[in-house]
């Protein structure tokens, strides 16, 4: 039987239940709300940044249909690629993920650009999700201009392409095959009117694949296309789609730059380097895990403040926690930074912060570590 329209409950029991059906809402609420929620973008030449170390960029410049690309915390996928352009021209975009500067966007705390004859390697690394209803190429992109530019077009664009789809061509005409980092590649060189280009176009698929930058920079010099003297500005990896494009996804990417191998190396601080060092790395390995204890000693008479410590981690490292510092991106060319409490490290002095991760294949640890832009040497 319905109670009475006249019935009344008692007060605490009306607050009892309204006070009950408040706590189940907002737990509903919170169970349902993301984490990090991902950001579009759709803007043509939109961009935001991953992992507090690189620039996504839309880029959309060769059609005026709409473009849009959903970034993550690791990459950025393709959600619409309307409209398309001939593919005897150019494609009609490149959604990308860059370190360094581009048309005056520079991603921070980047090193670049950088003088390629004070560059011992540029460890990097990129991984693609690829569709077969698209004509596109998957490419990394590397710029190198006799300046420190941070605007407009460099004057050679080196381009590796890691997959084509369709009746494309890279830009000028093939003229051989070279070994390039253990791979075999085409070659093509060219011009589009604004800048040379030197291309290396891979004969099947590559998924994913860790490199040394340096290894293409190299060839462009002994080709005449760059100098030593030259000035690495950005490096980058995305796709440029003609036809469709929608589900193109870049899963992974990172980079870095070592200048160990010049004047201030390990063990050799040169001038103007702001702090003298030494790191102690000791790790606790098991399979498919790992932590390190990283221990850094300031061996020079100046205190160091704001502390960073850049390094690589091999490849199939990744960080999954720390302590006592920031560490970040997760893989590949990673930075620790200090926190409030030990942002300083007096001369003399010592800290120790740590991380765990995990890896595949054998473990290694890094080959070399940077204190604010000056080599340590190893304990």
């Amino acid at each position: 039987m319905r109670p009475s329209r006249h019935h009344v409950r008692p007060r605490h029991g009306l607050l009892g239940a309204l006070l009950a059906a408040l706590a189940v809402l907002a737990s509903l609420m919170t169970a349902a709300a993301p984490a990090q929620a991902d950001t579009a973008l759709c803007e043509p030449f939109g961009t935001t940044t991953i992992q507090g170390r690189y620039v996504v960029q839309n880029n959309r410049w060769g059609t005026s249909a709409t473009q849009c690309i959903t970034v993550t915390d690791s990459g950025f996928r393709i959600d619409r690629a309307e409209g398309s352009a001939p593919t005897n021209g150019a494609p009609k975009s490149y959604p990308s993920v860059f370190d360094g500067c581009h048309y005056t966007v520079c991603a921070p705390g980047t090193q670049l650009p950088a003088r390629v004859g004070g560059i011992t390697s540029a460890p990097t690394s990129v991984s693609f999700g690829y569709v077969d209803d698209a004509v596109y190429d998957a490419a990394y992109d590397i710029w190198l201009d006799p300046t420190p530019r941070t605007d407009g077009v460099n004057r050679t664009e080196i381009m590796v392409w890691f997959n084509r789809v369709g009746p494309i061509q890279p830009v000028g005409s093939r003229v051989g095959t070279a070994t390039v980092a253990g791979r075999t590649w085409e070659v093509w060189t060219g011009g589009n009117g604004s800048n040379d280009v030197l291309s290396f176009v891979s004969p099947s698929a590559i998924g994913s694949w860790n490199f040394d930058v340096m290894d293409f920079v190299r060839q462009a010099v002994a080709r005449g296309l760059a100098g030593n003297d030259w000035y690495l500005t950005s490096v980058q990896a995305g796709f440029e789609p003609w036809q469709k494009g929608a589900g193109l996804a870049l899963t992974s990417f990172s980079a870095g730059i070592d200048t160990s191998g010049t004047p201030g190396g390990p063990g050799e601080p040169g001038p103007g380097d702001p702090a003298a060092c030494k790191v102690a790395y000791a790790t606790n390995v098991w399979p498919g895990g790992f932590t390190a204890d990283v221990t850094v000693t300031n061996t020079g008479s100046s205190p160091v403040d704001a502390w960073r410590l850049a390094f690589t981690l091999p490849s199939g490292q990744r960080i999954t926690n720390a302590w006592n510092a920031g560490v970040t991106p997760a893989s590949g060319a990673v930075t620790a930074t200090g926190l409030a409490h030990n942002a300083r490290i007096a001369p003399g002095a010592a800290l120790t912060f740590g991380f765990q991760g995990t890896y595949t294949g054998s473990f290694t640890a890094p080959a070399g570590f940077r204190l604010n832009d000056a080599a340590c040497a190893t304990a």
